[in-house]
Parts: C-alpha cells; sequence; structure tokens
C-alpha cells in the first residue's frame, strides 16, 4: 500500500509537494514520519505543508505568490510590515478554502488542496489554525500581540499554545486517538518540541533580536541580554548561561514526560514511531549538554549515525527495514 493509495487521486500531486517540502525542510521530523504506518503519512505531510507556509512566510515562498497581497493598497516596503501583511491575506485564504473557496493550480494552492483535505478527512477543529496564526503575529514586529522578550513561563506558554501545543492537538485524529485524555500529552509534546528549538536556537533567535527563553529563569541564575550577547560575540561560554541552560533542559525534559504516557493512547501502529520522534528530538538536549551548552555560537545537531540507531527499532517494528525513499507512484 502507498502513502496515497486512499486518497481522491485528483490530490495526490498536492500531497507529493507537501512531502517533498518536509523532505527538504524538516530531516528529523521527516524522519519520524517515515516511521508511520504509510496510511497515516500524507495527512502528517499536509500539516507540515501548512506550517512551512506560514512559519517561514518571509524567509520560504513555495512559487513567488504563496504570501502575495491581492491589491496595491497594502504597501509593503518593510520586511515586518510585509510580513504582517502576508500573514493577514494567507490566513484570509486559509479561511476561505476551509469554508469551501475554490482553490487554483499553484504550488501554494497545491499545499492548502491536501491541507483541506487532510482538515475534512480528520475532521481537525479549525480554531487550531487560527491559534496558530495568532502566535504568528506574537512574532512578527507592527502587531497589536508582537512581542520579542518572555518575562516568565506562562507568558511564553500563550505563544507556544498556537505554535506548538496546537500541533499536537491536531496530530491527534491522524494518530488514530480516540479519547480526551490524549489531549493533554499532545499540548505538552508540542510544547517540549518546541523549548527544545527555543535552547537549540538560542543564539541564532538572538541575532533576531528574540529572547524566548523566559528572562525570569535565566536572571534567576544572573543571565541577562548583555550576558548572552557577550557569548555569542566573543563565541564563549559562561558558567551562568550554562546553569541556566541546565534547568532549562531539565523543565523541558519534565514536559516531555508528561507527554510521554500519552502515546500509549494512540493507534497501537503508530507508537513506535512517535516514541521514535520523542527520543530523537529529546536528543537535540543531550547533545547541547555533551556539546558543553555552546548553543550561543554553534548549533546543536543530532548526528546522522545517531538518527539511524534511534530509529532502527522503530523501523523494524513498522515493517520497514530500510530507510529509502519510495518512489513517486508508490509515495
Amino acid at each position: 500500500m502507498g502513502e496515497l493509495d486512499a486518497i481522491d487521486p485528483s490530490l495526490h500531486a498536492a500531497y507529493q509537494l507537501c512531502r517533498d517540502l518536509n523532505a527538504r525542510h524538516g530531516k528529523t521530523y521527516f524522519l519520524a514520519t517515515r516511521l508511520l504506518p504509510v496510511d497515516r503519512r500524507a495527512g502528517v505531510h499536509a500539516l507540515y505543508g501548512f506550517a512551512r507556509m506560514v512559519d517561514d512566510i518571509i524567509d520560504v515562498d513555495v512559487d513567488g505568490s504563496l504570501t502575495e497581497a491581492p491589491s496595491a493598497d497594502v504597501h509593503l516596503a518593510p520586511a515586518d510590515e510585509r510580513a504582517g501583511a502576508e500573514v493577514d491575506v494567507l490566513e484570509q485564504r486559509v479561511r476561505a478554502a476551509l469554508n469551501g473557496e475554490r482553490l487554483g493550480s499553484s504550488p501554494s494552492d497545491q499545499v492548502l488542496r491536501a491541507f483541506v483535505d487532510t482538515v475534512e478527512r480528520y475532521r481537525i477543529p479549525h480554531e487550531y489554525f487560527y491559534a496558530f496564526f495568532h502566535s504568528m503575529r506574537m512574532d512578527i514586529p507592527g502587531t497589536d500581540v508582537f512581542r520579542s522578550r518572555y518575562r516568565t513561563m506562562s507568558e511564553l506558554s500563550e505563544y507556544m499554545y498556537g505554535s506548538a501545543a496546537v500541533i499536537g492537538l491536531e496530530m491527534l485524529p491522524i494518530l488514530g486517538a480516540t479519547s480526551a485524555d490524549a489531549e493533554a500529552p499532545a499540548a505538552a509534546l508540542g510544547e517540549a518540541f518546541q523549548l527544545t528549538n527555543f535552547i537549540r536556537d538560542m543564539g541564532e533567535d538572538l541575532d533576531r533580536d528574540r529572547i524566548y527563553l523566559p528572562t525570569e529563569e535565566l536572571a534567576a541564575f544572573g543571565v541577562d541580554e548583555e550576558l548572552l550577547r557577550s557569548c555569542r560575540r566573543r563565541a564563549r561560554t559562561d558558567q551562568r548561561v550554562d546553569r541556566a541552560l541546565a534547568h532549562l533542559i531539565a523543565h523541558t525534559r519534565a514536559i516531555y514526560r508528561i507527554a510521554e504516557p500519552g502515546i500509549e493512547l494512540l493507534d497501537p501502529r503508530v507508537r513506535p514511531g512517535m516514541r521514535t520522534a520523542l527520543l530523537l528530538y529529546g536528543g537535540i538536549l543531550r547533545e547541547v549538554e555533551d556539546g558543553g551548552y555552546r548553543v550561543l555560537f554553534e548549533r546543536a545537531r543530532v548526528s546522522r549515525v545517531r538518527r539511524l540507531s534511534v530509529a532502527g527499532p522503530a523501523l523494524v517494528a513498522t515493517g520497514w527495514n530500510a530507510l529509502r525513499t519510495p518512489s513517486p507512484a508508490r509515495a
């Protein structure tokens, strides 16, 4: 059975585009998706395609018209102003598509076609996607909700709900969850993934004038913005930053522990793949530790050898014994 066998043939190209986006941009995520049962993967690829469109609205444009403003009334010279307008336009397109408006054949419309089909087939609540747009606006200077710093973990939670927790919630129907008890662990897993990203990308985010890790949590260890920028500039660690990161890694692992029992509430066929996704992403935290907390100037990565060693048992459990990419006809 191929990934697209149960899907309308007229949508195959749309789903293939989403799969290609996932393979090209989401290395660890794509590997985890490959560990799911074949019939579950297309929906995951479609959700990834949608998230990619929104999350990288400035940096990644699938076809040059992905976030194009529809009229000359919008004057978009500064990048931040343009991004705010583009998010507004894209949300309007998504709302219209979810309400049945006909889509065209451009690559961006193809992504939306696969996305809408997935939402309808799995009956995913639309409000999750609108929460995602809200969090995107929190990232864009000039919007009413923009934040470049978060004082407490509670403040950060508002952002993480739309940027991360809803991702876990969107996935539940695809992964075969039938109990509402799965919702809290799914949201926790999304947050744990997001916090892992914030720790890994600390230096890059600082270059973008973003500090996602709560400033109160950092200050408790004597870390302020000046110290972070000094470490970034000099490519040197500091014991105060190391201790703060160790604390935040422990906090993130505690959230992973909340998420882990939820795997047992999923379709048994998807559990090996989800356990692997948890281990792979959690492995980033270990790489941060093993690398001496150098995230302010050196990106932590899970090596290919490590990814394969973790994924191997799950590949066997899901009936695969090789990481070959199938032909498009069977993709």
